[in-house]
Order: structure tokens, then sequence, then C-alpha cells
């Protein structure tokens, strides 16, 4: 992977360092060529006309589902529906699904409020709602959730990669906990999707979601893959999604058109599908092994650094983990911190709770955490820019 041929794509990476690529990521010029020729060349509806522009916007917008189903190994499996994001995928899922009293809903305390709130509101209806809880280095005992899967759960909903501390749950063995307890599996794929090879037989789920701009793509665009769609009532009815209308009854189409009603974002649907051509040319598993270096690097030098505080996984754990690097500064706030960066070297990262309140109440860290996440386009003299700053930072301190 030619890092800094990939840069030329970035322009903005001229004047900043970027390092906030968890919470959205930045743009290449390929995708917004992709928008720019749609609303240019060929603007025209989905699934409504015959004439050619129509077609072609057709043929490109169809042409990304299938990009999106291929890249998450699901070309011949299930169904994959265009969202707006992945919050919108797993509230598709936490409504559509046909829940009753007593059922159970397991996920973790380590959750973006996406994959907490949906749950919690369930408990309206009845639905029982267990969090597991990690250590403080945000790992899972196995015996935790083999505990809290019982027999007659619905559902278990759980991100593949930690947004605050860069972890990755032992979802495979979770998984395999599911199909003997009969309980369906949703993976949270918005931050594992975009950096690391994900397969959804390999990972046997039933739901998996992801968002586009975190990957690359436009905001406004998101993924819900389901295996079995027909178990999920779509969360909007009217028009594009049926099939026949007869009297007071109407049928649904089959396939992502069925959860897709009135017009989409189609642009952002084909900016997503160039998205995925870049990072395929790229080469995700490329893209993991460059994050890891450059995460070892940070997590090196952070630690090094007296008067910061790595929270979640050191540098000498064993366990694998990606490049999400949460931290802190005795005697600053992180938002102090964030400012600092800016202001003084043009380096920009991520402060505050994460979506993650739980989380950080548990952690005890009531103002929350630094946070500098990674990407395909960061290279070793970015991370050692940020550790020079933050020396300086912590003399000021």
């Amino acid at each position: 992977m030619d890092v800094q041929r990939i840069r030329v794509d970035f322009p903005i990476l001229r004047e900043v360092i970027y390092l906030d690529s968890a919470s959205t990521s930045l743009t290449p010029e390929p995708v917004l060529q992709a928008v720019l020729d749609y609303y240019r060349g060929y603007k025209a509806n989905v699934g409504r006309g015959v004439y050619r522009l129509a077609q072609l916007a057709d043929q490109r917008y169809r042409d990304a589902h299938r990009k999106a189903a291929e890249f998450v190994g699901a070309k011949d499996a299930g169904s994959t529906v265009f969202t707006r994001n992945t919050t919108e995928s797993i509230n598709i899922v936490a409504r559509g699904l046909d829940w009753k009293r007593g059922d159970r809903v397991v996920t973790t305390l380590m959750e973006h409020h996406s994959n907490l709130l949906p749950w919690m509101r369930l408990k309206n209806a009845g639905v029982e709602l267990k969090v597991v809880p990690p250590d403080r280095e945000g790992s899972f005992d196995l015996a935790d959730f083999e505990a809290a899967i019982v027999p007659g759960t619905k559902l278990v909903a759980i991100s593949q990669l930690s947004n605050v501390l860069g972890t990755l749950p032992p979802v495979k063995e979770i998984s395999r906990i599911c199909r003997d307890r009969g309980a369906r599996l949703l993976v949270d794929g918005a931050q594992s999707v975009p950096h690391m090879p994900v397969n959804v037989n390999d990972l046997d789920c039933d739901f998996l979601c992801f968002s586009g701009h975190k990957m690359l793509g436009p905001s406004g665009i998101g993924v819900l893959w389901m295996r079995n769609a027909e178990d999920v009532e779509p969360l909007l009815a009217g028009g594009g999604m049926v099939e026949e209308v007869e009297g007071t009854d109407f049928k649904i189409k089959s396939g992502y058109e069925g959860f897709e009603a009135g017009t989409p974002n189609i642009s952002g649907g084909i900016g997503l599908g160039a998205a995925l051509d870049y990072l395929g040319k790229a080469g995700v598993g490329e893209i993991q092994g460059h994050e890891r270096r450059l995460t070892e690097r940070l997590l090196l030098g952070l630690a090094e650094i007296k008067g910061v505080e790595i929270i979640g996984p050191q540098p000498h754990s064993p366990a694998e983990r990606g490049g999400v690097v949460s931290f802190n500064v005795c005697g600053l706030l992180p938002h102090e911190v964030a400012m600092m960066l800016d202001q003084a070297s043009s380096i920009m990262v991520r402060s505050g709770h994460h979506c993650c309140i739980p989380l950080m109440k548990y952690l005890g860290m009531k103002y929350g955490t630094v946070r500098a996440s990674l990407y395909l386009y960061n290279t070793p003299d970015e991370i050692d820019k940020l550790l020079a700053a933050m020396e300086q930072i912590v003399k000021m301190a």
C-alpha cells in the first residue's frame, strides 16, 4: 500500500494532521468525482424510469449494493439494504423484530449509544436488557456471555471494535454461544468494516451494520445486512417499496427495495460504491497491517511520556486491537488537550465521551478521554508529530 500516493487524493492533509477517523473519515477525490458525475451526468431517480439516465442511475445504485455485499462476504447471502447510517440500521432491527414481553437482549457496557439506546427503549415493551461489562482494559470474560445468553435470549448486539478503547471483543466465540442458545447476533461493524477484513459467514451473524462516512464514503449512507430479511418488518412504508396494492392491503417488494421506501440517497449509495472500490484497491488487509504498525508506535510513544495515561489496552497487552487510542493528561481536561493540539500543531483529535457515557462512568472518566484514531492515509511522521506535541503539552500542564 503506497500511503504517499493515497495521500494525494486527500488535499486537506496538506493543511492538517487528521486523527479522528473513528468519528468520520476523510473522502478521497475519486469518491467525490463519482458523486459529482451522478449529479452532472445522469441525475435521475432509481426504480422509476425506463429512459437512459434513469436506467444508468438504477444500474449504478444496484451495483453499489452488490459491492457492499461483496465487501463483507455476502455476495450470495442475505439482503443488503442502504440506510442513513449504522444508527438507523440498528434501529430498523430494534423496531422490526417481533418482540414479546419477556424477550431478552444482551449487549455490553462498551457499546456506542447507537447500539445501546435502541435496546434500552425496548424495556417499555417488557423486553429484558442484560448489559455485560468489560474489565478496565476493555476485555471480556467469555464466561460472562455464557451466563448472560440464557436459552430464550432473542438477540445479542455487540460492536466488533470499540470506538473508545480499540479493543476487539470475542465476536466469533459469542456467535457460537448464540447458535447453541438459539439467539440472533447483531454486529455493529461501524469501526471494524472500514479497517479490517470482515466476513458475515465467518462471523456467523444475523445482522451486520456499518456506515459509509467512516469508510471514505459520503455522509448519510449506511448499510444493514440481514441474513433473513423476512424476519424484520420494514421501518418505513411508501413509494418504491411496494409490489402491489389491493384494497386496504399491500405487498412489499423482496430484496433491498422493500426496506428503502421513498427516494433514497442515490448519490450517497453511488459514492459508497466508489469508496468500496477505493478500499478494495488499497486492500483491507494491508490497511489493517498499516494501522497496527502506527498504533503500536503511538502506544509505545505515549507510554514513555510521564503524565499521560493510556485508557484501555496497554502497550504490553497481547490482545489484538484496532487503530483507536484513548488517553488523558494529568491536570488537563480532554477538550483542553484537543484544543492545544489543534492550535499549536494542526492535529485533529476527538475529545469527550465519544457517545459512550455508561462506559466512561464505569471507567471513572467524568470528562471522557482524548482519542486519536488512525486510517490508511496516516503516516509514522504524523504519529511522531503527535507524540512531540504531547510532550510539550505535558510540560505546560
